[in-house]
Order: structure tokens, then C-alpha cells, then sequence
């Protein structure tokens, strides 16, 4: 494990980067918004690439610019809330309208804006913890989170932690923008993906769900197998129209609370493939439609649009206003738990596709 000064906060709080190594892989992460900066993998020849978007500079990320969320820790709420607000046992919280009417990841000064705690590091394993004041952001109770990232031979797996001493509502995820042939390599349609769901979570004109948990069977949002991200992008389905591509939650195969596939992805170029596994009942796929304007990125690298995609691991937008979701909901008496992780199978596990 190495340790580096990365920059000063405008209130002088520093933040530092962890480096993270384990057989073929490392990765940097960031105190400030336990931001994951990158992720270095293999190629087909062995050649490292790092395959995640992010910043060389701290003020990079301090840009009102970067309002893209690259690599970070999202909360107290990951995804959107509609209207801005929610009821909780008869009383109703309003939240910040940062997303047109809608609240988006726990809001102007969320958990990608915090500097978090560094509270144990090895070679291969960061903890990192925060706590989240009663009230803020317009979240009821005291939140206390510990997220720790741990590096193997074969992938980085995120394990999340929260309690509350008030009923509050808790979905937690990390942000990182994927590119597997390289952060700068440019947009990413010619890279595949599956996703092991037969049904999403359609949305109206401002992302928030419906409700229904429609059939992925017949529509471009059918990703059972591996696909180029571009094949169906531009499709004129309302449902990609809207999104201006794909930014939908998909509900997982599979029993929430048991590891399983979420994801593969794979790209022809570098022959580097991707497993996701997850614990949360559903995953957000977003293909970047909306990173221009995006301060430079590592290297100088002008990331644009669809120049990275996210697999967000997660529950469900918009849950507190669907009952049928599962429910954000975290009471005094339970503990938030989720685990994620990221599996290279060239690396150690599994096939590569």
C-alpha cells in the first residue's frame, strides 16, 4: 500500500490517495469522496491498462464542471428521488431539487463531495468511514458508513456498511466510469455487455420510474447476452430517446443479499473482460450520454459523451414512493450491507468471454 498527498480542500483538509496492489492489479483511491481514480488490469499481451476515468488534480474534481460523479462513493440516496422528496412513518422530508424537480445522490453536498476517513490500510485492503449528521441534506438521523475496498488477483470488491439511530432511508454505490480499452481511448460502443436481468425499471421523461417491471424481451433493453453497447443505442425506442441512451436500472436474476452475476463486459481491442457480481437487487447501466463538458481527464484525456459506462449496483430508484421495490429503508435496530465486485477473469477466475 502506498500513501500520497493528492491535494488540499478549500478549508485545508487534505486528501490523500491510497494505491492498492494485488498480483496483476491496482487501483488508486481517493479520500475525498472515497473516489476510486483508477483501476490498472491487463491487457491480451499483459500490457497495464487503466480502465476507469478520473482526474490526475483535485481541483479537477472540485470543478463545478465535474458534476459526473467519476469514481465516487454516492449517498446518503445513490440514483434519483422523485419530486424531491419523501414520507417516512407520517412525516415527509423534503430534499434538495438538484436534478430538474428530482434529488440525485443525496443531493448538493452529498457523500462524493466529503472527504472521508482513512481507518485501516494494507497492501490490498482500504477502510474508509463517515457519518452523516442528522439532517443533512434533509436526511433524518445520524448516519455512520464504512465502505472498504479490497484488492485480489482477480478483481476489487467494495463492501458497504451503514446504521442509523434514526429511521432514514440508505442506498449506497460507487460511481466509476468504465472504458476497457483504455480511460482515453475514446467512446465505448464497440465494447460489449450482458446483463443478467429479464426485466427493468422503465422511467417518465426525468428518469424516475413508473413503477412496472417491464419484460426486457423484444426491446433494445434485452441484454442477456453479450452486445456492443452501440448496437441498439440509437434505436427509436422512447425509453433511450428520453435517456438520450441507456440510464436505466435493471432488476437482477437471482435472490438480493446472495453474491451473484450482475454484469460482463468485454472489449474486442484490448481483450479485457469484466465480471460484476453484487448483493443489491438491481444495477444501473448508463452509458455517459451526458459527459461533455467534463474538466480534461488523466493525461488530458477529453472525455465526452459515452466515452465511459457505469454498472451501478443498487436499489432501486425511486423506491420510497414504490412500495413493491425493496425497501431503502434502515431502522435503528439493522445494518446496511452490500458487497460488489469487480472480477478480470483473465486475472485469476472464470473465462474471459
Amino acid at each position: 500500500m502506498k500513501k500520497t498527498p493528492f491535494g488540499v480542500m478549500p478549508d485545508g483538509t487534505q486528501v490523500d490517495q491510497y494505491t492498492l496492489a494485488a498480483g496483476k492489479l491496482s487501483c488508486d483511491i481517493l479520500t475525498y469522496g472515497g473516489t476510486l481514480r483508477a483501476l490498472r488490469a491487463p491487457d491480451r499481451s499483459g500490457e497495464t491498462v487503466d480502465v476507469l476515468l478520473g482526474f490526475d488534480r483535485l481541483e479537477s474534481y472540485l470543478d463545478p464542471a465535474n458534476d459526473k460523479f467519476l469514481g465516487a462513493l454516492v449517498g446518503r440516496y445513490a440514483n434519483r428521488i422523485g419530486a424531491a422528496g419523501f414520507e417516512l412513518d407520517g412525516v415527509y422530508y423534503p430534499l434538495a431539487a438538484n436534478n430538474g424537480p428530482n434529488h440525485l445522490h443525496g443531493g448538493t453536498v452529498g457523500f462524493d463531495k466529503r472527504v472521508w476517513t482513512a481507518e485501516e490500510a494494507g497492501d490490498d485492503f482500504l477502510t474508509l468511514s463517515l457519518v452523516s449528521p442528522d439532517g443533512e441534506e434533509g436526511y433524518p438521523g445520524a448516519l455512520s458508513v464504512r465502505v472498504t475496498y479490497r484488492l485480489e488477483e482477480d478483481g476489487l470488491s467494495i463492501g458497504y456498511e451503514a446504521v442509523s439511530d434514526r429511521p432514514t432511508l440508505c442506498n449506497l454505490t460507487n460511481h466509476a466510469y468504465f472504458n476497457l480499452s483504455g480511460h482515453g481511448s475514446g467512446p465505448v460502443l464497440d465494447q460489449q455487455v450482458q446483463i443478467f436481468a429479464d426485466r427493468y425499471t422503465p422511467t417518465d421523461a426525468g428518469s424516475i420510474p413508473t413503477g412496472e417491471l417491464a419484460p426486457v424481451e423484444g426491446t433494445p433493453m434485452d441484454l442477456r447476452r453479450l452486445t456492443a453497447i452501440g448496437a441498439h443505442i440509437g434505436d427509436a425506442f422512447p425509453q433511450l430517446t428520453m435517456a438520450g441512451g441507456y440510464d436505466h436500472n435493471w432488476v437482477l436474476d437471482g435472490q438480493a443479499g446472495t453474491l451473484r452475476p450482475a454484469a460482463r463486459a468485454y472489449s474486442p481491442e484490448t481483450g479485457i473482460a469484466l465480471e460484476v457480481l453484487t448483493t443489491s437487487p438491481g444495477v444501473q447501466f448508463y452509458t455517459g450520454n451526458y459527459l461533455d463538458g467534463c474538466p480534461a481527464g488523466k493525461g488530458g484525456a477529453p472525455y465526452a459523451n459515452r466515452w465511459g459506462f457505469c454498472l451501478e449496483t443498487q436499489l432501486f430508484p425511486d423506491s420510497p414512493h414504490h412500495p413493491d421495490f425493496p425497501s431503502p429503508v434502515l431502522r435503528p435496530a439493522e445494518t446496511f450491507r452490500h458487497t460488489t465486485v469487480y472480477r478480470f477473469p483473465s486475472c485469476g477466475a472464470g473465462e474471459g468471454a
